[in-house]
């Protein structure tokens, strides 16, 4: 094997290393901690925040049970373990599900916050962590029931999904603008690589290796995402759970809203 096969097995190593998402046992989730699971062959993940006690609260269309929607709950007409499990509020997409029933036989994933710009651009899937810092277990749990309670909006696949749902349980954050992603990982990734193939495209025509082609499309992809990532967005603001309703424009005052947008309130 030449010494450059080597090196490039090395590098694939070390990546696959970074990239890789570590599987928890339940017994390591701690309340306040923002999970996730895969759905449909690792298609997509689901997210919520543990609340302890086998609860999770997670964010759902509403009064959807198809299995073939992105990020739905399709919760069976009775928990044989937990008589509350699968709560929630009349129209509303946040629902109370104990630990079994939201992994649906899935694996146990924790969600990273607070890590680094290049482990961030080397995880290769989006929905798995951030750069922004997450706020203390109590304040994530304190947002998660506050919205099992009064609700999260709309559910929009990149704009309002359960991951946006989870990211601002831990946060706080939330985009000024409504228009485009939102603050999932998962979002961006979706709209990223299409993107970066496209932007690429032209290079095909400079680089006559695939290699070369694809590598820069790949770096593409990933700065993308990086660049719409919570932690250095600069359209974000720190809003407090009592007034998200008026924020996610809930409430017909559009007076309100803009004061609130403005002043950005902080938990």
């Amino acid at each position: 094997m030449s010494s450059l096969n080597i090196q490039l097995l090395l590098l694939v190593t070390v990546v696959e290393q970074i990239t890789c998402h570590k599987q928890v046992e339940r017994s390591e989730i701690k309340p306040g901690d923002h999970i996730y699971t895969y759905r449909a062959v690792f298609a997509y993940s689901h997210h919520g925040i543990f609340v302890g006690g086998s609860k999770v609260v997670h964010f759902t269309r509403a009064g959807t049970s198809s299995s073939s929607d992105d990020d739905v709950y399709n919760q069976p007409s009775s928990c044989p373990t937990f008589p509350d499990c699968g709560y929630r509020q009349p129209k509303s997409g946040v629902v109370l599900s104990c630990l079994d029933c939201f992994l649906q036989k899935g694996s146990l994933y924790c969600f990273e916050y607070g890590v680094t710009p290049s482990v961030f651009i080397a995880k290769v899937r989006g929905g798995t962590c951030t750069t922004a810092e997450s706020d203390p277990p109590e304040t994530a749990i304190h947002r998660a029931m506050y919205l099992l309670q009064n609700g999260f909006g709309n559910y929009d696949v990149f704009q309002n999904n359960c991951e946006d749902f989870a990211l601002y349980c831990k946060t706080g954050l939330l985009t000024i603008d409504r228009l485009g992603v939102g603050r999932s990982g998962q979002a961006s990734s979706v709209i990223g690589a299409p993107l970066a193939a496209l932007l690429s495209s032209p290079l095909k025509l400079l680089m006559p290796s695939p290699v070369g082609v694809a590598t820069v499309t790949a770096g593409m992809y990933c700065m993308s995402r990086y660049a719409t990532d919570i932690g250095v967005r600069t359209d974000v603001i720190k809003v407090a759970v009592e007034d998200l309703s008026v924020n996610l424009g809930w409430m017909n005052t559009e007076e309100g809203a803009t004061e609130n947008v403005l002043t950005g309130p902080v938990t």
